[in-house]
């Protein structure tokens, strides 16, 4: 009986998001390769079944959409700075920038929804016309 004193080799490799350690003697290196590497591809071809789950509905609305509906919510019955628009709005999950919704709020002024008080970098939006409902 002959005792092999050659040792190990050790083999590191990935296969897309696969990673495979083999320890194998030289000889039977390429037999284990070879091996690992058509089960990957059997696997590969059979369907992954991913389990079905509903999809979020697309959030695609406007800046002057979203203060719309705060308007629409009664939201503006008492006047609010731009800093507290820009904050309801991140808190609901829409992160515009700020000078976007400072030019939605000077659009809706001028659409007759919301009047402006104060004075320059001080305006405050408030609701020129109560929301019908």
């Amino acid at each position: 009986m002959t005792e092999n004193t050659n040792p190990p080799i050790r083999l590191k490799m990935k296969v897309g998001n696969l990673e495979f350690e083999i320890e194998c003697q030289e000889d039977q290196l390429e037999e284990a390769v070879k091996r690992i590497l058509s089960t990957v591809t059997a696997y590969s071809k059979e369907p992954i079944i991913i389990p079905e789950r509903p999809l979020p509905s697309p959030r695609a609305e406007t800046c002057k959409s979203l203060i719309q509906t705060l308007w629409s919510e009664g939201w503006f019955a008492s006047p609010r700075g731009l800093g507290e628009v820009h904050s309801e709005m991140a808190r609901k999950g829409f992160h515009y920038d700020r000078t976007a919704v400072a030019h939605a709020l000077v659009d809706l002024v001028k659409d007759g929804l919301l009047t402006r008080q104060g004075r320059p970098r001080r305006y405050r939006y408030a609701q020129k016309r109560p929301p019908k409902g």
